[in-house]
């Protein structure tokens, strides 16, 4: 579904603009009303340069991204709660309906929040004992009259006979006397199980609650304080022997003005205290920062992490400094460093030499002819080994990527220069052009999308031939695996060749809760008798189970937490997915 606003060509980013302004004069921490509505509706608004993901990529304070069936969601700040969803986590599309009608919120709210307007702030959603809580935030500008409430579905798809969103209520409010504002709810497992809530604003720092994992609600009074002063958006992550606390600090909600920013600290206890690399607890004023303003990417915040066959999505909002400061979403990564802290980068591959394989069909980049020289026509061959369809990788920040052929260290670029559908790719000097720069995104199936950073084409086999000899070029995405690659380090065996490659597994939800999920062979097109394994990292088997002729398999594994090899076998074709166990 496409929204588009007929506004004027020099006028289109006015609008956005102007409601900043509205927003920071009257104090707010989001946005107003009007400006969340018009937010939602410009889902299309064409830049110069590339931001990768497709689709109704504008957000603002999105959820950590949850799994229903084979469709990611995201739900953001909007009229009714805001939905997103997508397939394949570079496309997204707009829900076809918010979590609540126009004007039927839950009646609770107007007796707790009044002058409330049904605009839901930073909502967080968790699937668990066989449903999905939706937290959200209840308030109105300027003020610590606020609720955080619950909402429960036994599926986000909203075709199903099955989707009904049940309110449960509130879960903790704050009042004018209140030390604390009950916004920005986020929700963390720890070691033991324990299921906690992290909530608040500027108006008095970050509290944690430990919750009722059956009702979702507080399991008593006590709240704890994580962090101090200006500190929101909090979300709490566990790994290893730590929990650390992400906060957001500055201003938020001014576009291209704003000053958010991520930091953290971590403990070894759930409920505190965290402390910064300097060992300065963030309750008072610590926190060290990991994600700034960089580039067209201003004020990030609300973190999420999802996780998923080995990769951490972290998904954040950012203002768009070239698209004058809309709120947009972004996924970037998440890794440890040596002392065990948090590296977030939107650099999904490292510097290096790579050879590429289109998914599809199996060939790799090649510079044609194998001169190396100027000019010359990036196509797709079989893959010999030759130097020519080595590719070196050049990170220039931010997901930004300069590709240079290994045969003569000319970059791939567009024929003229051209972001036009069509234009082709070719090597030349390399110049610093846009249209040299290529945005490098990671997809749900582990592959990479390619896009100009000269207008947001990506890159493709054209009409999806397996011919060698094709010219690649640019086109719009619409998700076909001729738009994507598989990256390699030179001589490694390609994975899109791999014969015994089960292909098409989904498993969800992710993570696992209690160590069953389900494993959906339905795009696999097999339809004989399938095994399940669990390997723990050790490789040794902890859980197996024998299926018939079913395509969505329940599997019931009692495992301890932690990170798992599942491996799917079918005949003599195998899938193996990582799968965090909660």
């Amino acid at each position: 579904m496409k929204i588009t606003l007929p506004l004027a060509p020099d006028s289109r980013y006015d609008h956005l603009a102007q409601l900043f302004a509205i927003s920071k004069l009257a104090g707010s921490r989001k946005w107003l009303r009007t400006a969340t509505m018009l937010v939602i509706a410009v889902l299309y608004i064409s830049v110069n340069q590339s931001f990768a993901l497709q689709g109704a990529t504008q957000c603002h304070d999105p959820s950590t991204i949850v799994k229903s069936g084979n469709i990611y969601w995201v739900f953001t700040t909007g009229d009714g709660v805001y939905g997103m969803y997508s397939t394949d986590l570079i496309n997204w599309t707009p829900s076809p309906k918010p979590v609540f009608a126009a004007n039927a919120w839950p009646g609770w709210i107007n007796a707790k929040v009044p002058g409330f307007q049904g605009t839901f702030w930073a909502p967080e959603c968790k699937f668990m004992n066989g449903k999905y809580y939706l937290y959200y935030s209840c308030s109105t500008f300027g003020s610590k009259v606020s609720a955080i409430g619950l909402a429960t579905n036994a599926t986000l798809d909203p075709t199903s006979p099955d989707y009904r969103w049940q309110d449960q209520g509130e879960v903790v409010s704050t009042n004018n006397s209140s030390d604390v504002n009950a916004i920005d709810p986020a929700l963390f497992t720890d070691a033991n199980g324990d299921l906690w809530l992290t909530y608040g604003s500027f108006f008095g720092g970050i509290r944690a609650a430990l919750l009722d994992k059956t009702t979702g609600k507080p399991a008593n009074s006590t709240r704890f304080p994580l962090a101090s002063g200006d500190a929101e958006a909090s979300y709490v992550v566990r790994n290893g022997n730590y929990y650390y606390l992400f906060i957001n600090r500055g201003a938020c909600c001014n576009g291209v003005n704003s000053t958010y920013h991520v930091q953290v600290g971590r403990s070894t206890s759930p409920s505190g205290p965290y402390l910064d690399k300097s060992n300065v607890d963030l309750n008072n004023g610590g926190g060290t920062t990991i994600l700034s303003s960089s580039g067209k990417y201003i004020g990030p915040g609300c973190v999420g992490l999802f996780q998923e066959n080995g990769a951490n999505y972290l998904s954040h909002h950012y203002y768009d400094a070239e698209a004058n400061g809309a709120p947009r979403l972004s996924l970037g990564t998440l890794a440890w460093d040596n002392d065990a802290w948090p590296v977030i980068s939107r650099d999904w591959l490292a510097a290096g030499r790579y050879e590429i394989a289109n998914q599809n069909s199996g060939l790799v980049w090649e510079a044609l002819g194998c001169s190396g020289a100027a000019g010359q026509a990036i196509t797709q061959g079989t893959k010999t080994g030759q130097n020519c369809q080595q590719w070196n990788f050049t990170a220039l920040g931010n997901g930004d990527y300069k590709l240079t052929n290994a045969l003569g260290d000319l970059a791939a670029g567009t024929q003229d220069c051209s972001p036009a559908a069509g234009a082709k790719l070719l090597l030349g000097a390399y110049s610093g052009a846009f249209c040299q720069r290529f945005k490098i995104e990671r997809a749900s199936d582990g592959s990479f999308v390619f896009s100009s950073v000269d207008g947001n084409r990506v890159v493709e086999v054209p009409f999806a031939s397996r011919d060698a000899g094709t010219q690649l070029g640019l086109w719009d995405y619409n998700g076909c695996n001729c738009q994507r690659w598989l990256v390699n380090a030179p001589g490694a065996t390609l994975a899109s060749a791999a014969a015994n490659t089960l292909k098409g597994v989904s498993i969800y939800p992710v993570p696992a809760v209690q160590g069953r999920f389900e494993v959906d062979l339905t795009a696999t097109g097999t339809r004989g008798e399938t095994s399940v394994e669990i390997l723990n990292l050790q490789g040794r088997l902890v859980h197996q189970q024998q299926f018939g002729r079913q395509t969505k398999l329940s599997v019931d594994a009692a495992i301890a937490p932690g990170l798992y090899m599942v491996r799917v076998r079918s005949g003599n074709a195998i899938s193996t997915q990582k799968v965090v166990v909660q």
